[in-house]
């Protein structure tokens, strides 16, 4: 599933095509994803102008003019494509097949923005002016958030005996993070995954917040991590897979300096972990 850098890298590549821009057209080809599609998507978004693209935790949200917002969830395979006459560096890949464009917007300025999801674990919704949203109304600071610091972090660890990287994958606690950088956030700190969270003391608590917003700052700029599905709006693949250091690299040296150890593969949660058990404690 993508991760918080690879839906900021979308909403990136999505902003000057679709903020401020009005929807002349929208088509919405089939009646579910993940879950089945308001009946009316199509009627609010026709004729409405976007104010603002955000992102909350791993879902983008599209606020409308007439009230009310677009929640998208990229799931599995999901993807926004950017299409339109002089737009140069932006392509469609011959392999993501139009059967699988299910919702397709045209913007005033000609520019057609579609989400096209071939597993269908994707989602898109509404969320009606004033309302909540379930997917939402339960999630924790955001990593960039001035209140996600070391102090806060602690009060969340406090007396909890789970592993440090189940705290940290649980989306209450801080939202966006998953697997991927997580494991990358823990080799940075050289925290052990296995290591309970409230057992963790402030210090390197305070380090570990600083290394979360390194991961995540370096994997934004590299365009997120490609490793099946994601692409940019533009189409390009991001790159951040070449710059792991723990994460898919079982068997293989540590690359920190000193330290001579191998990176390990456990599972914790039914999802992989990658460690250094010489240089994680």
């Amino acid at each position: 599933m993508p991760e918080l850098p690879e839906v900021e890298t979308v909403r990136r590549g999505l902003l000057p095509h679709l903020e401020g821009a009005r929807i002349a057209r929208a088509e919405a080809r089939r009646p579910d994803l993940r879950w089945p599609l308001p009946v009316d998507l199509v009627q609010v978004l026709t004729g409405a102008r976007v104010t603002a693209l955000r992102r909350r935790s791993k879902y983008l949200l599209a606020d409308l003019d007439r009230g009310g917002t677009v929640l998208w969830h990229l799931g599995m395979s999901g993807r926004m494509l950017v299409e339109g006459a002089g737009l140069a560096g932006f392509h469609r890949d011959p392999g993501i097949h139009a059967r699988h464009d299910h919702v397709v917007l045209t913007t005033d300025a000609g520019t057609t923005i579609t989400f096209n999801d071939a597993r269908r674990f994707g989602m898109v919704d509404l969320i009606r002016e004033g309302a909540a949203h379930p997917l939402l109304d339960h999630l924790g600071p955001e990593p960039f958030d001035p209140g996600f610091d070391a102090d806060y972090l602690r009060a969340a660890f406090a007396g909890r005996r789970v592993p440090v990287k189940q705290a940290l994958l649980d989306q209450r606690i801080v939202a966006g993070l998953g697997n991927i950088y997580v494991s990358e956030s823990l080799w940075r700190a050289g925290i052990d995954p296995r290591r309970a969270a409230g057992r963790i003391g402030l210090a390197r608590i305070a380090a570990l917040v600083g290394h979360i917003r390194d991961v995540l700052t370096d994997a934004i700029a590299a365009g997120g991590s490609s490793l099946r599905d994601h692409r940019q709006a533009s189409g390009e693949l991001g790159y951040f897979q070449h710059s792991f250091r723990a994460y898919d690299r079982a068997g293989q040296p540590c690359l920190r300096d000193g330290c001579g150890g191998t990176i390990a593969r456990i599972v914790q949660l039914g999802r992989s972990t990658f460690w250094c058990p010489a240089c994680q404690r």
